[in-house]
């Protein structure tokens, strides 16, 4: 997957902008705040049609103005181009349309152009509460899997109904009993396909730690659910009245984790500074090549502030890995540093570009 060009208007710091792309590796030096992540948050939202982060939408609107618009040009590896625009205008919402045309719902757009983000709030992937982790797991799978996508729709809308039933006191069993089966049928899908998922990429995850970390550490991942040893019917039965107690429902998919260990040790009490970025790193990239072989597309990665937390051998290896065109596509890497760029390009063929960003304008500048 090959975003061509991107055409931006009132995108977060970004006033105005037309910028066309390597084919392989983007760079984007300036200080702090100048707008470079704001780059990579625009093709993100191409891609997904959502903020990287749990933030609101009208967020992305540039201070000041009451609408924005992201429009890209795609290539698919199929070499078709396809042309993406979405944009928000406060108080209307979000317009999605895929070559002129508006998309019946915005969950068909997910998974079309694939893309994978290293940022540096990664960390609370590791660090944080277990809504992150399934935050980047529901990602993940609704890219992957348009199944997916559907049954979490249903289930947090049956989630959501069960939820008000319970505080409003609701005792109708008739009632009850259609949507808890919503609920179960959801569950089931979600819970299998979540036990895949990890059980696929944990190989990997360890493999490519290893590569970042140079060392016999051994990462890993593991899948803490409640559905583990029981069906969805058995919990939402065993939890009723407490579930009538509390206002809402106690049980569920929606209460998931996925654990991080670095050898007999977890990542999330133990782990240094440079351990938890190298996990989140290698975590990302095995997500990469699991979206890659899924889907058939070659994800874009966006690779935000990598080198920040790391000592030069770890940088060296990561950059080693991501610049090899036979396993990875278009990257875009961001850094404040030009030297830490210049040396990417010089082991790099083709024709990579580097823009040098400041208060939310681009500059092409020559990278020989």
């Amino acid at each position: 997957m090959i975003l061509r060009k991107i055409d931006i208007l009132n995108f977060k710091n970004i006033p105005e902008c037309s910028l066309e792309f390597s084919e392989g590796v983007n760079c984007l030096l300036g200080m702090n705040g100048m707008g470079k992540s704001n780059l990579l948050e625009a093709v993100n939202f191409l891609c997904m049609a959502r903020p990287m982060s749990s933030m609101p939408e009208s967020a992305l609107i540039r201070h000041g103005e009451d609408s924005m618009l992201v429009k890209g040009e795609f290539r698919a590896d199929s070499d078709t181009d396809q042309k993406v625009a979405c944009g928000i205008v406060e108080g209307k919402g979000k317009s999605l349309k895929l070559n002129g045309k508006e998309y019946p719902k915005i969950s068909d757009h997910i998974g079309k152009f694939p893309v994978v983000a290293v940022t540096p709030s990664d960390s609370t992937l590791v660090t944080g509460g277990g809504e992150e982790r399934r935050r980047l797991i529901d990602m993940v799978l609704s890219q992957a899997d348009p199944a997916y996508l559907g049954a979490l729709i249903r289930y947090r809308r049956a989630l959501d109904s069960r939820n008000r039933m319970l505080r409003s006191g609701f005792r109708d069993a008739i009632l009850f009993e259609s949507v808890e089966h919503t609920l179960e049928e959801s569950a089931a899908y979600i819970h299998q396909a979540r036990k895949e998922w990890i059980a696929a990429i944990r190989p990997r995850l360890k493999e490519i730690y290893s590569e970042i970390a140079g060392s016999a550490e051994k990462a890993s991942v593991s899948y803490r659910s409640q559905l583990n040893g029981k069906e969805m019917k058995e919990l939402l039965d065993e939890n009723r009245e407490k579930d009538r107690v509390l206002g809402y429902t106690s049980v569920g998919v929606h209460r998931d984790d996925m654990e991080t260990t670095l050898g007999d040790y977890s990542m999330r009490r133990l782990g240094s500074q440079g351990q938890v970025k190298s996990f989140t790193i290698a975590l990302r990239l095995a997500i990469f090549e699991y979206i890659r072989k899924i889907s058939g597309l070659t994800p874009i990665l966006l690779l935000d502030d990598i080198f920040d937390k790391l000592d030069s051998s770890r940088v060296g290896r990561i950059m080693k890995m991501v610049s090899c065109p036979e396993s990875f596509g278009q990257i875009f890497i961001t850094d404040t540093n030009r030297e830490h760029l210049d040396e990417i390009l010089r082991h790099l063929d083709g024709s990579p570009r580097l823009f040098e960003v400041s208060n939310g304008t681009f500059t092409l500048i020559p990278t020989e």
